[in-house]
């Protein structure tokens, strides 16, 4: 079809040069001559299609000196822009860094332009990996680039080009400053090129990149050059989401709009068990549940496998989920590669893993992974081995693994398109609850649908769930971008740096011109428009409380204070019943059954652990409603839990002992069932004693005995509109109290990123890594520690904590500074190295106790994204026995983690490691620690974790 065109446009360019006058004629052919001289030209006779016109454009800007913003949908070909950056530089002998926000793609994006230029001419820098870095081309991750930029490293001379691939992700809540730090910092000399997801405020993002950078051109492109179709598949049939029609805006298809009205009617299962249902009802609901279902994980893939929809990506939003989809297949008897691409498997599989041991395979459950590879399915997830995901990622893209299930890690960045993208459900799990998936992450998952060059088109199909809505589908749909979020906060390794390189007053005004500042200053507009309009409903508001008895604000006040004391009581009373009730919990013993009161854990239940976790300490900032021992308890009903003083409304009382078996393992279902098995045999038949209710506190108290009798004596407490009045004062107190929160936002918003670097500065200057604009030797120390914990690191150094330990027991305590939970806190207490090691990561735990309270001083706030948080002792025994030499299984049976969870931690360790032998006194006192972090690198850095891969 392209071709076509392009004929037509020769032929008709043709006709019209042959109506020019022989000076038009002349000019034409000048243009096409300067035309075909620029290094765009050059650029497309390296690619075997033709560009879009939206690469075309971008393309030209950058040729014509300008900074560019490129959003598109993903696999439109935006990447195109940016190696047009790449061979900019090396046509004017310049660098150019290319940088993505993962190890995965740079590995990928190196090996692609290894391919093209050749691999004298292209490096690549990780965490893990430094290959030919003084090349031409550098590939990197955007932190590598960060912490050149506050290095000053001599590798940024000659930089003209770099590449922000994936820059959206800097709405990212834990990495996203670095992208902005990136921005700002590069030296003005360079060109920037910003290649984004579609995103709905791309102009306000280029506006900014416009203030910062320069002359930056915005180009946004909603053009998919694979069509995608949406689907829901119902039972057997595949239902189009949209009916057939053209516009933008397409009408839900109706025959599932039907489909979703009747089983919203059809009666539920309690209905049916009472026999509410007429006889034609049922017959109804048989012919329609003989349809109408939510088919299996085989099912499906057989059915796409059926009607040609094959490579599919399935996205399920649980890692466990991944592995038994793949399971399930296996056990159906699915195969989707013949004889000769399986043996083809096997080699590419055996070449891949051939440097790892025969009894690390077992352990990793390789040969269970390649009878899946062989069948052609696969799972895809953080916690697989890095190795191995490379392998299922080489596979699908060769067309030899045709079912992928995965979590929606895999959206974010690597090349791994599909012929169709499966989603089970359209709600996740957040990290706090379960929620809708937004029209941004749909986007991004079903972005993966479609791979240009080889489908005409691309499927995304949602699988049927009861109480699906498809005009909710149908916005998830149709809603094609997402806002770019600011996500920018200082932190303590930036606010050195930047005052070593800029002074404070500078760096201040930096900071200023940040995209979190640019957004939050837009922002006061409107809400300045609010203000405004509040005051005008308050007047009205004020004008239709007004009492012809008397001063009805006056007596609403009165009302509103009876009301707050009341509530003050309230909570009081619930206050120093919690209080009782911790008292009462700082008693229990492991072996007492206890009686829980309320909640959806009431009834029996057995302590297994009566305090903390380790590491944690009581009345810090954070843990307010967890003050006190929060035993962990097994329930009658089996369930394994942490409970607070806030579950027991009166204080608790043993009732009982039990013996609690050694061998209780509260992970294993068996164990947790045998063990409440004996518990409601032990004491199922005691009943716990009531405790009666003592007389409410306000009753007694003397200011709501005063308030009462004022308001019975004021004047407008005989009204016989006084009710009236009353709702016209509380919307008016509403709206008062609305728009007092209006301006304090106005005031906040103002300046917000340079007040928190302020309060920064001023807790560094009290610790003495500041003096004025002077960074001390403790600030230049804190200056090569980066991450969430970089002060805690610090502070750890300066105290001599880490002195004296063997180089696994500093990996042990390092690990704190990186590892976090996946979970919450219910299970028992983490098992730590004895001696030195446990020693000094109590210590650790006892420096971050006083910066917290340091940074409640000075109004440093970890709800807003910045301090340090606790450090979490959780990966502490793994990581010493691994950096003592013991071997995978052992180490992976007592973390019960998986391996790739336990890889990715161990080189997060690794990395830390490395700043601390860095930053650690060469010579003298102290030195020690240098060297021995460099042993634990080595400690650590064996089998499993070492294998790694280039492109």
């Amino acid at each position: 079809m392209i071709v076509v065109l392009s004929v037509v446009a020769g032929s008709l360019e043709s006709t019209m040069t042959e109506d020019l006058s022989p000076a038009e004629r002349y000019a034409a052919a000048r243009k096409r001559a300067v035309e075909q001289a620029t290094a765009l030209a050059s650029f497309r006779e390296m690619y075997d299609f033709g560009l879009d016109p939206f690469q075309i454009e971008a393309c030209q800007a950058l040729e014509a000196g300008k900074g560019v913003l490129v959003a598109a949908p993903t696999g439109s070909g935006k990447t195109i822009v940016g190696e047009f950056a790449v061979h900019l530089a090396l046509q004017q002998g310049k660098k150019c860094f290319y940088t993505t926000p993962i190890k995965a793609l740079s590995n990928q994006k190196y090996a692609d332009l290894a391919r093209r230029y050749g691999a004298e001419k292209v490096g690549l820098l990780t965490g893990d990996n430094s290959v030919n870095s003084d090349a031409p081309v550098v590939v990197m991750t955007t932190e590598v680039l960060r912490n050149m930029l506050y290095a000053g490293s001599q590798t940024l001379l000659g930089l003209g080009y770099v590449v922000m691939d994936e820059v959206h992700y800097l709405s990212d809540r834990f990495r996203g400053a670095v992208w902005e730090e990136v921005i700002i910092h590069l030296p003005e000399s360079v060109t920037l090129v910003s290649l984004s997801a579609t995103v709905s405020n791309a102009e306000e993002f280029g506006d900014w990149l416009d203030t910062v950078r320069g002359d930056t051109q915005v180009i946004v492109s909603e053009h998919r050059p694979v069509p995608l179709f949406q689907h829901v598949l119902a039972g057997r049939r595949m239902y189009d989401l949209f009916e057939e029609g053209e516009g933008y805006k397409k009408a839900v298809n109706p025959d599932l709009a039907r489909l979703a009205r009747m089983e919203a009617t059809r009666p539920s299962f309690q209905d049916r068990r009472r026999g509410r249902m007429r006889e034609a009802d049922r017959e109804r609901e048989r012919r329609q549940r003989s349809r109408v279902w939510t088919p299996g994980r085989p099912e499906v893939i057989e059915r796409l496998d059926a009607e040609g929809l094959l490579p599919a990506i399935t996205f399920i939003f649980s890692r466990a989920a991944c592995e038994a989809a793949v399971q399930q297949c296996l056990y159906a008897g699915l195969r989707l590669n013949d004889d000769e691409a399986r043996l083809e498997v096997r080699a590419l599989v055996e070449e891949r893993t051939s440097s790892i041991p025969a009894e690390d395979l077992h352990v990793l459950g390789y040969y269970e992974w390649l009878e899946g590879l062989e069948r052609g399915i696969a799972a895809h997830h953080a916690g697989m081995l890095p190795t191995f995901k490379e392998v299922v990622e080489e596979l699908f893209v060769r067309g030899l693994v045709k079912a992928v299930f995965a979590t929606e890690t895999l959206a974010l960045g690597i090349n791994m398109p599909a012929r169709s993208v499966v989603l089970e459900k359209l709600v996740k799990w957040n990290g706090e609850q379960h929620a809708d998936i937004t029209p941004g992450e749909y986007t991004q998952l079903t972005g993966r649908a479609g791979r240009r060059g080889i489908d005409v088109e691309g499927h995304a199909v949602v699988l049927w769930q009861r109480g699906i809505s498809p005009e909710h589908l149908a916005g998830l749909a149709g809603t094609r971008t997402y806002p770019l979020r600011s996500s920018f906060k200082p932190s303590y390794n930036m606010a050195v740096n930047l005052v070593e390189q800029f002074g404070r007053h500078r760096s201040r005004e930096l900071l200023e011109t940040s995209f979190a500042q640019f957004q939050a200053d837009k922002s006061v507009v409107g809400i300045s428009r609010q203000v405004q309009r509040n005051e005008e409903g308050l007047e009205g508001y004020k004008a239709s409380m007004t009492c012809h008895l008397g001063d009805f604000e006056e007596y609403a006040r009165l009302r509103r204070d009876l009301k707050d004391r009341e509530t003050e009581l309230a909570k009081q009373g619930a206050a120093q019943r919690r209080a009782e009730a911790a008292v009462a919990l700082e008693k229990l013993k492991p072996g007492d059954v206890i009686h829980v009161p309320t909640g959806k854990f009431a009834g029996l239940a057995l302590v297994l652990d009566p305090g903390l976790p380790a590491g944690r300490s009581n009345g810090h900032r954070g843990f307010e409603h967890h003050d006190g021992p929060r035993p962990l308890v097994l329930t009658a009903e089996r369930q394994v839990k942490r409970l607070a003083s806030i579950d027991f409304p009166v204080p608790v009382e043993a009732l009982e002992r039990m013996r609690i078996p050694k061998s209780f393992n509260p992970r294993s279902p068996q164990s947790r069932r045998d063990l409440a098995s004996a518990l409601r045999t032990k004491a199922g038949h005691i009943v716990p004693d009531r405790h009666r209710k003592k007389r409410a506190e306000a009753a007694d108290d003397r200011e709501i005995a005063r308030l009462r009798t004022a308001l019975r004596a004021h004047p407008c407490h005989g009204c016989s509109d006084r009710e009236d009045h009353a709702r016209w004062a509380e919307r008016y107190h509403r709206l008062l109290r609305d728009t007092s929160q209006l301006e304090r936002r106005i005031e906040g918003r103002t300046n917000t990123i340079a007040r928190t670097f302020d309060r920064i500065v001023a807790l560094l200057t009290e610790l003495d890594y500041l003096r004025g604009d002077e960074v001390t030797e403790h600030g230049k120390r804190l200056a090569r520690l980066y991450g969430e914990l970089d002060l805690l690191a610090s502070e750890c150094l300066r105290a001599g904590v880490w002195e004296g330990l063997a180089p696994a027991e500093l990996a042990a305590c390092v690990s704190a500074l990186v590892y976090e939970a996946r979970v919450g806190d219910d299970a028992l207490a983490p098992k730590v190295p004895s001696g030195k090691a446990k020693a000094a990561l109590g210590e650790m735990v006892r420096i971050w106790g006083r910066l917290d309270a340091l940074e409640e001083d000075f109004r440093i706030s970890q709800t807003e994204g910045v301090g340090q948080r606790e450090p979490d002792l959780g990966f502490a025994w793994a990581a010493y026995e691994w950096a003592s030499g013991k071997g995978l299984d052992e180490v992976l049976r007592e973390a019960d983690m998986p391996a790739g969870d336990f890889v990715r931690w161990c080189k997060q360790v690794i990395d830390v490691l490395g700043q601390i032998s860095a930053a650690a006194p060469a010579s003298g006192a102290g030195s020690t620690v240098a060297k021995n972090a460099r042993k634990a690198v080595d400690g650590l850095l064996r089998g499993v974790v070492a294998y790694s891969s280039v492109g």
